[in-house]
């Protein structure tokens, strides 16, 4: 039991991890190089955007965080995923009231959303409640 854990934990660290070093890679190219990606970006809306950028950052911090089996990472899953759903509510105001968007961007709030929902869940279930976590 204790080995699936382990194996548990690395996978969702893992995935945290490497979903904030895309996040950065993605963003900070429509962000800060005008070229290929800005211009395939389309109507992106730039809270969105920015706000996916910087969680970036937050969401490798989380994954190590996880990885270490640290109880503030936990904490920090379950915001990322409040989070996440706080801004896709907005945008989903936003697109009501007529803002322009890309559907793409949808789909990846509902896959950010799910995949923090999802490493929150795991974490609280099997981290939180482990005996060796310090």
């Amino acid at each position: 039991m204790k080995n699936n854990r382990c194996v548990g934990v690395w996978i969702a660290s893992a995935i945290a991890v490497l979903f904030g070093l895309l996040t950065l890679k993605s963003g900070g190219e429509v962000l800060f190089i005008d070229g290929a990606g800005r211009a395939a970006a389309g109507n992106y809306v730039p809270y969105v955007l920015w706000f996916n950028f910087l969680m970036g950052f937050v969401y490798i911090v989380a994954g190590v965080g996880l990885w270490l089996k640290k109880t503030w990472a936990i904490w920090l899953s379950i915001t990322i995923a409040v989070a996440t759903l706080i801004i896709f509510a907005i945008f989903g105001v936003d697109i009501l009231l007529g803002g322009l968007f890309e559907p793409r961007t949808v789909k990846a709030m509902i896959l950010r959303s799910s995949v923090w929902i999802s490493i929150s869940t795991f974490a609280y279930l099997k981290i939180l409640h482990a005996t060796d976590i310090k």
